[in-house]
Parts: structure tokens; C-alpha cells; sequence
């Protein structure tokens, strides 16, 4: 007896109307539990939404362009339909009666037969050595062709291997922490020789009905062919690895030896979807476009870098490999397209904080009876917000050709922990006071340090402050933290002798450096922006006004 299921969007923390870039099911379709239904995209990641249960897709509520939250309907499923199919297929075999003997013999035989097969990584490009950050199946498991076995992650895009036929897994070679690399085995798969053909005598029609099926099948075999033919173009992979596209979509591209970084992607976003591919094909076998790759940074432009030095360090003394973590390796490939990207310019300035921390203080000692602290942090953050809303350009992002100029405050603060920096978000940071800027601050920071941050917590930020006050140092060059447009970087405050108009007194500093894109900000407006900045930090009563 089968039953109808809604299958939801689950918690995406605090994402609400995320973009629906991709649908992998349609009505008709068979789905496992965690089949992958479709792909959301936030402002700075995208997240595939697995199927909580088996069974086949009756009606599908999404489609690519809308928007969805937690809770929305993804799909309609009949669970009990996907235990019914598989005992129906054993069921049809064993019946003689019902087709021509002829026929029946030679089907039961190929299904009485089986083999195992080794189901190893493909081709994944130069890049060996790879993650294994997921296993999608364990041992008894019956996986159909193109299910996804495992998942690999690189420095700066992860991958889904896919299965090469349907089968049982009978062994597993590779767990999760592993590393692998092309050929390394993922498992050993038990297929049933006539397992392509039994679908066919299920349908119950005719023997020539068969037919269309494998005519249709057979129109891609000649474009890829023709692909095949011509010299294999060499993939550039800084540009593919940094072009906006799901592991799904690199594997195809990777199978027909495209570059990414030469496809113009038409998703939301300008994400490259599978069609794009196609129509990149296409060109190339008419001859519209040449299937050629040069160092590209991704958008066009000639970078024509050197290749990174290779060095045996071990010879030169002892020597210990660390790997990086996963936050930096992500970090990493951000903050180097960030700097080639965009046209930096730094604004260095002080700011005379020595009324503000003596209030600080005060206010510290009357609060610490109610466990609350007041952090110089949420001042920073005050002043910065007052500082966006009369300098709006510093509140807007590159979008083309257009500046989009944003009427929220979503401050960033980078946040140390132990597998490197991150950036939680404050949202609305205009719409609260000191004490509950400094409380959400010191919560989230907390969280970031417990590797606890929802994806949520990280997205939509309006502008970025990095603050190394407790650590030391004068001034330093803050990357901006693309698609923002510029970052307030604080070094530690310290006593100077300050000319008073009649004598020098002791005043507390506190250095600021501002980096700011040069293609929206010229430095002019950054000077004026930190000579605010810094009267408001230094009279915090500008902040009434």
C-alpha cells in the first residue's frame, strides 16, 4: 500500500528565499533516500537538498528561478511505489507463461548471471592526493547507475564521483579522511549481466517497442564522437576551478573536455548549468568559437603567471607537512581573487578613543552586576554604521556595470579561531544598541570558535571590520572581502603625547586602515570617510545626531 509524502526544504539556518538554481528529479523518477533533489544558492554558498525518503517523484512543487525556505515543498512522493518496484522486477522474470519461450530462456539466464566490477576515481584533472569528505553508500547497498558514491574536495571546488552501472556494493575501499587520487579504488560493485536488458520486458509491449528507446539513445554519440576527434583543448584549472558551477556540472564538463572558464554561464547569479555546456559544444563542433584555452583569471583577462616553484625543502633540513584546514583552503582561494580582482588602495588614520574607552569603562563596572560587557568592538561597529549611512557608496557592491546601493547594515567582524579567520554577519546592526551589539558579537564569536556557525550567519554582510587590537601591531592592508567594497582594519591603541593647543597630552590612539575598491572609491571619499570615522570615535556623543 503506498502513501504520499511531502518532502521539505530543511533547516538552512537563517537563509530565507534562497534561489532555486537547479532541479534533479522530474514526475515519474525513482528516488533513494539523500538523492539529491535540487541545488539552493545563497549569497555565498550553494547547498543540494537530499530526499529524506525513498520512493517515486509524483509532482514536483519547484522549479529552477524560485525561491524557497525551510519548510517549503520540494516534492510529492509515493514511498510505498519505491518498495513495490523492486519486488515487482524479481517477480517478472520467473514468468515463462506470459512471454514467447524463445524469449524468456535467454532473459532468465542473463539474469542468472553476475560479475563484480572495481569502480574506481576518474579523470579529476592534475589534482591528486584529494579528500574524501563524503561516502554516500556502505556495503549491501543497491546503487543505480550515475548515483553518487563518494565525494571529493580540492583546495577549491568539491566533486561527486558518480557510479558507472547499477549494482550491490560487496566491498568498500575507501572511508571518509581518505585521500585519492585518478584510479584509486572507491569499490567493488556485483552487477547482473542483463540488468540493462530487464527493464525492457517489464513494460509488458511488444518486442519492437524496444526500439525507439535505443534510436533515441544513440543522436549524442556522434557529437561526442566529434568532440573525441579533435586535438583534447587543455584545461586551464585556475579558471575552471573558480567558475560558478556544481560539482555536477564540472563533471560533465570535465567528460567533454571543457573549459570553464571559457563558458558564459546563463543560471542565476551567472552560475553555467548543463545547457551552457551543450551550447559550448555546439559552437565548438560549428566552429563558432575555437575549443582553446589560455591563463584566464576566469573573466577574460590574460594573467599569464608563472607556474608556482616547485622546491624539495627536505633537502635543505628537517622538515614537517601540515595540511591546511578547511576553512583556510576556502579562505585561501577567496582572499587570492579577491587581491587580483580588485584594485586595492589602503587609507591609514587615527582615531582618539580616550573619552570613549574612559566611558567604556565606566559603563563596564555599572553593567558587570548583570554578567553584561561592553566591548570596544560594538563602539567600532556604532561609528561604522554611522559612517555608511552619510557615505552610502561605502554601502554598495559591483554588480556589472551598476553599483548596488544597499539599504541595510550588515556589518562583518572577522573572527579568530583555530582553524583560521571567519566573518560572522550582524544583521541590522543600525536597529541596536551598544550592549546588544557587544552581546551578539561576543555569541557569535564564541560559535565561531566551536566551529558552530550556521552558513546563514556568515552571508549578506554590507561591510567588514578586522580587528587585531588584542594582538598587536600598527597598521596593516585589510583584503577586502569581496562583493564588498571596503574593510576597516584596527591595530591596537596606545598612548601618544597629543598637541592640545597649549601643551602635549597623554591621549589613547587607536590606528585605523581602511582598504577600499578603487573602482568605486577614489581617495578623496576614503579620507573623508575615516576623518568621520574618526570624530565619531572620538566624541561618541555624534552618534545622538
Amino acid at each position: 500500500m503506498s502513501n504520499l509524502i511531502e518532502l521539505k526544504v530543511p533547516d538552512i539556518g537563517d537563509a530565507k528565499d534562497v534561489d532555486v538554481i537547479e532541479v534533479f528529479v522530474k514526475p515519474g523518477d525513482v528516488i533513494k533516500k539523500d538523492d539529491s533533489l535540487i541545488t539552493l544558492e545563497t549569497d555565498k554558498a550553494s547547498m543540494e537538498v537530499p530526499a529524506s525518503a525513498a520512493g517515486v517523484v509524483k509532482e514536483v512543487r519547484l522549479k529552477v528561478g524560485d525561491k524557497a525556505s525551510e519548510g517549503s515543498v520540494v516534492v510529492v512522493i509515493e514511498a510505498g511505489a519505491a518498495a513495490a518496484a523492486p519486488a515487482a522486477a524479481p517477480a517478472a522474470t520467473p514468468a515463462p507463461e506470459v512471454a514467447a519461450p524463445p524469449v524468456a530462456a535467454p532473459a532468465a539466464a542473463q539474469a542468472a548471471a553476475s560479475t563484480s566490477i572495481e569502480v574506481k576515481v576518474p579523470d579529476i584533472g592534475d589534482a591528486s592526493n584529494v579528500d574524501v569528505i563524503e561516502v554516500f553508500v556502505k556495503i549491501g547497498d543497491s546503487v543505480k547507475k550515475d548515483d553518487s558514491l563518494i565525494t571529493l574536495e580540492t583546495d577549491k571546488a568539491s566533486m561527486e564521483v558518480p557510479s558507472p552501472a547499477a549494482g550491490v556494493v560487496e566491498s568498500l575501499a575507501i572511508k571518509v579522511g581518505d585521500k585519492a587520487s585518478e584510479g584509486s579504488l572507491i569499490l567493488t560493485l556485483s552487477t547482473q549481466a542483463g540488468a540493462a536488458a530487464t527493464p525492457a520486458p517489464t513494460a509488458s509491449t511488444p518486442a519492437p517497442t524496444a526500439a525507439p528507446p535505443a534510436v533515441a539513445a544513440t543522436p549524442p554519440a556522434p557529437a561526442v564522437a566529434a568532440v573525441s576527434t579533435a586535438p583534447p583543448a587543455k584545461v586551464e584549472e585556475a579558471g575552471f576551478r573558480t567558475a560558478h558551477a556544481s560539482p555536477s556540472v564540472r563533471k560533465f564538463a570535465r567528460e567533454l573536455g571543457v573549459d570553464l572558464g571559457r563558458v558564459k554561464g546563463s543560471g542565476p547569479k551567472g552560475r553555467i548549468v548543463a545547457s551552457d555546456i551543450q551550447a559550448y559544444v555546439k559552437n565548438v563542433l560549428s566552429g563558432a568559437v575555437a575549443n582553446t584555452a589560455t591563463p584566464t583569471n576566469g573573466s577574460g583577462s590574460v594573467l599569464d603567471l608563472l607556474p608556482w616553484p616547485k622546491v624539495d625543502f627536505a633537502k635543505y633540513g628537517p622538515v614537517e607537512a601540515k595540511p591546511l584546514s578547511r576553512i583556510k583552503k576556502i579562505s585561501g582561494a577567496n582572499l587570492a581573487r579577491n587581491w587580483v580582482m580588485i584594485p586595492h588602495v589602503t587609507q591609514f588614520d587615527e582615531a582618539d578613543i580616550t573619552d570613549m574607552e574612559a566611558f567604556r569603562k565606566e559603563m563596564s563596572e555599572e553593567l558587570k552586576k548583570q554578567n553584561l560587557k561592553i566591548t570596544p568592538l560594538a563602539f567600532i561597529i556604532k561609528a561604522v554604521v554611522a559612517a555608511l549611512k552619510k557615505f552610502p557608496d561605502f554601502n554598495s557592491s559591483l554588480d556589472g556595470e551598476n553599483l548596488v546601493l544597499k539599504q541595510y547594515f550588515h556589518i562583518g567582524f572577522a573572527a579568530d579561531t583555530p582553524n583560521g579567520l571567519v566573518v560572522p554577519v550582524i544583521r541590522d546592526a543600525n536597529k541596536k544598541s551598544l550592549i546588544e551589539l557587544a552581546t551578539e558579537t561576543g555569541a557569535l564569536a564564541a560559535k565561531a570558535r566551536d566551529g558552530k556557525l550556521l552558513p546563514a550567519e556568515m552571508q549578506g554582510g554590507c561591510f567588514s571590520i578586522s580587528s587585531l587590537g588584542g594582538v598587536g601591531g600598527t597598521a596593516f592592508t585589510p583584503i577586502v572581502n569581496a562583493p564588498e567594497v571596503a574593510i576597516l582594519g584596527v591595530s591596537k591603541s596606545s598612548i601618544k603625547p597629543v598637541w592640545n593647543g597649549s601643551e602635549f597630552a597623554p591621549r589613547l590612539i587607536l590606528p585605523l586602515s581602511l582598504s577600499y575598491d578603487h573602482r568605486v572609491i577614489d581617495g578623496a571619499s576614503a579620507a573623508r570617510f575615516t576623518t568621520y570615522l574618526s570624530q565619531v570615535l572620538g566624541d561618541i556623543r555624534r552618534l545622538m545626531l
